[in-house]
């Protein structure tokens, strides 16, 4: 029982991972990945500056270790040169004072030299995975760097995936009908081409009726009664005739003319004067 109960969560766990992927927005997990890498990346600069933290306070270590060194040494042979000076001197008690304390100073140099030796080896490591410690953050650095950059290519694909899915969205749309109450656009064509034809067929059926002859013949005498009253006028103003579908705009001749039948003299040519 308990071994199918376990299959039935681990098959409903799967379902539900499998739905939430399908319906997660790729933008934001892709946000959620680069806030990963990036807290990541804050924790291994954390842990990188602890190692170089532990490298220098062991050098600081060192430095002071070999610093006392030098001086206890300087103090051991001074000591040594003071229980010499009072040996020769024939003060036994102070030379045997300055043995001692001569001996404590070189006890105590045969501590600091083993203490050194342990802090140049600790030192020596802690400098190692000091610079492993750098190297780590900067290639983890790169690889940030290089997702970044990655986020932003993706990004830009995800922008151009979801135009060209509106795009054969309204694509798709323009080629398949909506439903029974609206028209599609070849049925709108088909039904704006069926009137035009049936205006146009109309047009022609009035321009060879009867009544259009009928008016044509009409127009044609309208024209012919006005330009025979425009030839009258042209005559009663002593101008040419207007040449066929043109009339004339130029000044009517004022030169008097002699009337019929006036006498001349002699010696005159009719129509000039003395």
């Amino acid at each position: 029982m308990f071994k199918v109960f376990r299959r039935w969560w681990a098959y409903l766990t799967a379902k539900l991972s499998s739905d939430f992927n399908e319906r997660a927005d790729p933008k934001i997990q892709l946000e959620q990945a680069i806030t990963e890498a990036q807290e990541q990346q804050r924790r291994l600069k954390e842990q990188a500056a602890n190692v170089i933290a532990h490298q220098k306070q062991t050098e600081m270590r060192l430095n002071r270790a070999m610093g006392e060194l030098e001086k206890v040494g300087a103090n051991a042979r001074q000591a040594v040169l003071m229980a010499d000076e009072a040996s020769k001197g024939g003060d036994q008690t102070k030379a045997t004072q300055y043995t001692v304390t001569a001996e404590s100073f070189a006890n105590r140099l045969i501590a600091l030299e083993r203490e050194v030796e342990d802090l140049k080896s600790l030192h020596l490591q802690s400098t190692e995975a000091a610079n492993q410690a750098k190297s780590a953050v900067q290639q983890n650095s790169s690889a940030l760097q290089a997702k970044l950059a990655e986020r932003q290519k993706l990004l830009s694909q995800l922008d151009q995936a979801k135009m060209q899915e509106q795009m054969n969205k309204a694509m798709t749309s323009l080629s398949e009908t909506v439903g029974q109450d609206v028209p599609t656009l070849n049925e709108v064509r088909d039904k704006i081409e069926a009137r035009y034809a049936k205006a146009k067929g109309m047009a022609e059926l009035t321009e060879s009726s009867v009544e259009a002859r009928m008016l044509e013949v009409e127009q044609a005498s309208i024209n012919s009664e006005a330009q025979a009253r425009l030839a009258q006028i042209r005559s009663q103003l002593g101008l040419a005739p207007a040449e066929q579908g043109q009339i004339s705009s130029a000044p009517a001749d004022t030169t008097p003319t002699d009337a019929p039948g006036t006498p001349t003299t002699a010696g005159e040519t009719p129509g000039t004067g003395a």
